[in-house]
């Protein structure tokens, strides 16, 4: 499981950056840059889709951040075995969480996000000890809270983190949003990787995405030409621990909680949408060394560097 929800949302200025053929809107937000290509010369749209584009991922943010002591995350985890009562979005991203959880077998858990109380993957070379992570074990498992539409009930101890599913959720609503407010125009939403393109362009042309290289991230391993649809990568370039040779993915098992081993270093899914793209592109990275035949088995496209 990944995390993709940070510590820092405080809204920060954007900037908008004309281009040959289209405008640039840029702002930091979920640990990652956030931008828009916007296939206009219109400046004014450029800046109100930007401006709505922040707003948004903010809005989310602020929300399911499980670094906040003010929002509903918290509350959730701080329920103490007592109901906590949702509204309808949370209760659609439960259900969805629901769906990835049967999907993989248990092995895609919200809940396992407590394991960060034993791994920190910071490239160090500090591995947590057994006992720490057995003893978190008992306080995973999806299986053990219950939902209906305006109420969720966990056990006391029991953690969600929703930081697996948040940048692409966000990607998908920004998306939506920019659908709305334009609807015949292309906007690619770019938030640290994850991508949703709303429509193909006016004049026919793709946008060119590049997909990061494993040597750095000034490098492009692929180059896609893209005109609808989501993309999404997962892999732990920038997250690891490295010890006596051995490199510890942070993909952890919710089952053993320790690392998937053998699996790619990062794996990219192209889809309809990239809540979709996000999740085939984790579970592959959760079936280790089987990711290839998991990903040909979904019949979609997809790119994994070992």
């Amino acid at each position: 499981m990944e995390s993709g929800l940070s510590n820092n949302v405080k809204q920060t200025a954007f900037a908008i950056q004309p281009k040959s053929d289209h405008y640039c809107g840029r702002f930091q937000a979920m640990a990652s840059p956030c931008e828009l290509l916007i296939d206009t010369q219109d400046e004014q749209l450029a800046t109100q889709l930007t401006s709505v584009a922040q707003a948004e991922v903010t809005r989310i943010e602020k929300k399911f951040s499980r670094y906040r002591t003010d929002n509903l995350l918290h509350q959730i985890n701080h329920g103490h075995g007592q109901p906590v009562t949702i509204d309808d979005e949370t209760y659609r991203l439960l259900q969805f969480a629901n769906t990835c959880f049967e999907l993989s077998d248990g092995m895609f858990d919200l809940s396992s996000g407590v394991l960060r109380k034993a791994w920190n993957f910071n490239g160090s070379e500090q591995l947590p000890s057994p006992e720490l992570v057995h003893n978190l074990l008992p306080l995973i498992g999806w299986e053990k809270l219950s939902f209906k539409h305006n109420e969720l009930l966990m056990p006391a101890g029991m953690e969600l983190d929703f930081g697996g599913i948040g940048k692409e959720y966000a990607v998908d609503c920004v998306a939506k949003l920019c659908a709305q407010l334009a609807p015949n125009l292309s906007v690619v939403v770019n938030f640290g990787g994850d991508i949703q393109v709303t429509c193909p362009r006016k004049q026919g042309q793709s946008w060119h995405i590049g997909i990061e290289s494993l040597q750095g991230e000034d490098l492009t391993a692929q180059l896609l030409h893209i005109q609808a649809g989501g993309l999404a990568t997962s892999g732990d370039a920038r997250r690891f621990l490295l010890k006596d040779g051995k490199r510890y993915s942070h993909i952890l098992n919710p089952h053993t909680g320790y690392p998937v081993e053998d699996a790619p270093r990062s794996v990219t899914v192209a889809a309809s949408h990239c809540i979709q793209a996000g999740l085939l592109a984790t579970l592959a990275l959760l079936q280790g060394p089987e990711a290839e035949q998991f990903l040909q088995s979904q019949n979609v496209q997809f790119w994994c560097y070992r």
